[in-house]
């Protein structure tokens, strides 16, 4: 995979000079500064995301987690999973539908599907948020999205895509083009001798 600099254009090979690949298809290739900011401030938008759905499960702030059964907000109360709630029973038991419900409600509140589940959450936001590991983060993202997009079919205002995919498509992009690099801590990432070895750790 070619990841190119924002501020530095991409050297030409002899041979695409030569007329073996035309100038056109290297154009395509390059990534201007502005575009580099606007994919770092994509970037760092599903990042923080994703860590703001960890802590309010984590600590039930109220945004989507901490209201009991008459829409009362209990903020830091047993929805909190420091205080023994399951950041999955609601969803996998009430919100799933379709093909694979079934499978979903039966792992609904499991110990280690709420393990898995935060500790994705805290993974890939941190990651994004910081532009490190973006390889790994982007497939557990993808993943994730996935899920989540399986859980509930069809989709209530698609019959197949919905936000679900088109985020699982984004977090690829982002990671292909290697967005972690501008405003981020990619650079310095990547040249950590342990990242160069194992490039899924890029």
């Amino acid at each position: 995979m070619t990841v190119l600099h924002p501020h530095r254009a991409p050297a030409v090979s002899a041979a695409s000079t030569s007329g073996s690949r035309p100038a056109a298809e290297e154009s395509t290739r390059q990534v201007t500064p502005r575009a580099a900011q606007a994919l770092a401030l994509l970037r760092i938008g599903f990042g923080l995301t994703f860590l703001w759905a960890f802590f309010d499960k984590l600590l039930a702030l109220g945004f989507h987690t901490g209201y009991n059964q008459d829409g009362v907000l209990d903020r830091f109360g047993e929805a909190a999973w420091v205080n023994g709630g399951s950041p999955t029973a609601g969803f996998l038991s009430f919100g799933t539908d379709g093909p694979f419900a079934d499978a979903y409600q039966s792992i609904a509140g499991s110990a280690w599907v709420d393990w898995l589940f935060m500790l994705g959450l805290l993974g890939i936001g941190t990651a994004f948020t910081l532009g490190i590991a973006m390889r790994a983060a982007a497939a557990s993202g993808a993943l994730l999205y996935l899920m989540m997009w399986s859980a509930a079919l069809p989709p209530e205002t698609n019959p197949v895509i919905d936000d679900h995919v088109l985020g699982a498509i984004s977090l690829v992009a982002l990671a292909a083009v290697g967005a972690g690099r501008t405003w981020g801590l990619g650079r310095a990432w990547g040249r950590m001798p342990v990242v160069r070895r194992y490039a899924a750790l890029r």
